[in-house]
């Protein structure tokens, strides 16, 4: 239930007007600032100063040109008028839907349909196995999260440091999501999940894909309303605990789509 804090509020100089809301779930009122918001995603560039995951070509902004006219006012064009080429599941933050590994066709922006819920921002270790994989186990996320809590997860891996927002992933095993801990979050009522690795489930893994079809429950019992964002970054100053998110795309006609997930600070009210 979202509601537009009452006008006194407003009068009082806390905040602009229809800035602040009151939230409530499960009997409990938490009021949300909508000026403070924390933006998870990464910054895409043109060139190589971007994370890159799959060997996926890097982003590439460039000008437009046609006859005597060309889209770069650096070049003395009139205006800015770039062709931007990038993949979305190598290249920054991005959101995917079922289609991403279903043979049947599903597109992200008819899976996604709500785009404000209740988040929960849990910090993890991966646990280092004898193969040397590191991974996020099932027990590791039941100590953190209960059924109903929240709608959405957003997992931060630690340790957590800025390299992160320009890191080279491709070919070196990143960590991972079990598929039974993948299996718990759509247990637990997870529709959306958020993570700041390239992906949730092995870099190579001969198309098992385990944790992202346990996640969707691919093909048994389709999820299609839920979502994984991967390549996400949480501030360290950002505390675990719950918030409410606004998740962001794009209206591409495709499984993904770069997005822009921004948390909001609960406090009770």
């Amino acid at each position: 239930m979202l509601v537009p804090l009452q006008r006194k509020a407003v009068s009082r100089g806390l905040l602009p007007e229809n800035m602040l809301v009151h939230l409530s779930r499960n009997g409990q009122a938490f009021c949300a600032d909508l000026t403070r918001g924390i933006d998870l995603s990464l910054s895409l560039r043109n060139g190589a100063d971007n994370p890159n995951a799959f060997w996926a070509p890097m982003p590439s902004f460039s000008p437009v040109r046609a006859g005597d006219f060309v889209g770069s006012t650096a070049e003395d064009g009139p205006v800015n008028f770039f062709n931007v080429f990038f993949n979305p599941h190598g290249n920054g933050t991005h959101t995917e839907c079922v289609g991403h590994i279903a043979r049947e066709r599903y597109v992200l922006r008819e899976c996604l349909r709500e785009f404000h819920c209740w988040a929960k921002v849990v910090s993890l270790y991966p646990r280092r196995l004898d193969d040397g994989d590191r991974v996020l186990m099932r027990d590791q996320i039941e100590d953190v999260l209960t059924p109903g809590e929240a709608d959405a997860l957003v997992l931060r891996t630690l340790p957590n440091d800025p390299t992160k927002k320009t890191r080279q992933y491709s070919g070196t095993n990143p960590p991972y999501l079990h598929a039974a801990a993948a299996a718990f979050l759509a247990e637990c009522g997870i529709r959306h999940l958020l993570i700041d690795l390239p992906s949730v489930d092995r870099e190579e893994d001969g198309g098992v894909l385990a944790a992202h079809k346990a996640f969707w429950q691919y093909p048994e019992a389709v999820r299609s309303n839920c979502t994984i964002t991967e390549l996400v970054y949480v501030p360290n100053e950002v505390a675990d605990g719950m918030y409410w998110l606004n998740l962001q795309t794009a209206a591409f006609d495709l499984d993904v789509s770069p997005s822009r997930p921004v948390l909001f600070a609960l406090q009770a009210c």
